[in-house]
């Protein structure tokens, strides 16, 4: 069942008060190669440098007090560990985050930075959930998932319902897929603005359990994943799939070279930062030229944390 467009405006005045409203920017020479006019949501300028604190704010801020006081738990190695913990942070919640040992120990900084407590595991997604429910049956917190919950999913929506304000009459809004959180967010939001919008997803072809999933109806397990994308290595769920499945016109593979060249060239000519799973959904425009001819294309720019040690350039 879609969410009605009741539930993303009130999502998005949950998650107004507590993340930025961030920047569209536009560039002159990337209208000029498209022959289009697109406009960049820009998240690498958001709270925790990705979209995902509001997908968690949205989510902690429906919990009741008690469950509040018993705290939220999740396992991350990635943005949504940040981004619950400053979420959490935000709300006077504690956090537990549950995060492989060989995660960047600047992720794990960040987190223990927000004041969440951090929880090793082994880097398996065995360990990861085996660790995950022992610890919330320990300590009673509430369990969020960082895409595949329905109040993450509506946070999510709220970055297109500010788009829409600043880029009036779009064509088409494109948006990276992993999860899926995201894109099922992003497809919400566009359905309830107009119905001749359409949301495309992008995916490298070294992960593209989403595109496998649409084209044979049933999600596909993602296996041993290679990209350099390594914020989209997580399959879809049963929350968000569905409605990717009934609102997603198509998702847009790219190879590496292509993420590479689309993040540097974000770098070079609109002197911005983004991280390679943001690049994913500008590769794709770039390499499906024709079909954003003379289109309104919005792009969700997914967030910004790169490790600056190990540029792919």
């Amino acid at each position: 069942m879609i969410p009605d467009l009741k539930e993303v405006k009130a999502a998005a005045k949950r998650t107004g008060p507590h993340t930025h409203n961030t920047p569209v920017l536009t560039s002159s020479t990337i209208d000029r190669m498209l022959n289009a006019t697109v406009y960049f949501k820009c998240e690498n300028f958001q709270r925790g440098g990705s979209f995902k604190i509001r997908g968690a704010i949205n989510a902690i801020s429906q919990l009741t007090e008690d469950e509040r006081a018993r705290g939220v738990i999740t396992h991350s190695s990635g943005n949504f560990a940040g981004a619950l913990a400053l979420a959490a942070n935000a709300l006077n919640t504690k956090a537990y985050i549950v995060m492989p040992s060989n995660a960047p120990s600047v992720k794990k900084d960040a987190v223990a930075g927000y004041g969440a407590q951090i929880i090793e595991c082994d880097p398996t997604l065995q360990s990861r959930e085996s660790i995950t429910k022992m610890h919330q049956k320990k300590t009673g917190a509430t369990f969020i998932h960082p895409s595949n919950d329905m109040n993450v999913i509506l946070g999510h929506s709220s970055a297109v319902m500010e788009l829409a304000k600043e880029a009036e009459q779009l064509d088409v809004v494109i948006a990276p897929v992993g999860g899926g959180g995201l894109l099922a967010g992003t497809a919400i939001a566009v359905n309830h603005l107009h119905y001749y919008i359409e949301t495309i997803g992008a995916e490298p072809f070294g992960a593209d359990d989403a595109y496998l999933s649409l084209k044979t109806g049933k999600i596909q397990p993602c296996i041993n994943p290679k990209t350099i994308a390594d914020g989209l290595l997580t399959q879809l769920g049963d929350q968000n799939f569905p409605i990717i499945q009934k609102l997603v016109s198509k998702i847009i593979r790219v190879e590496e070279s292509e993420i590479i060249h689309a993040m540097k060239f974000i770098w070079e000519r609109m002197k911005i930062v983004i991280e390679p799973s943001s690049a994913v959904a500008v590769a794709a425009m770039f390499r499906n030229i024709n079909e954003f001819k003379k289109r309104k294309v919005g792009v969700i720019l997914s967030g910004g944390n790169v490790d600056l040690a190990n540029l792919p350039f």
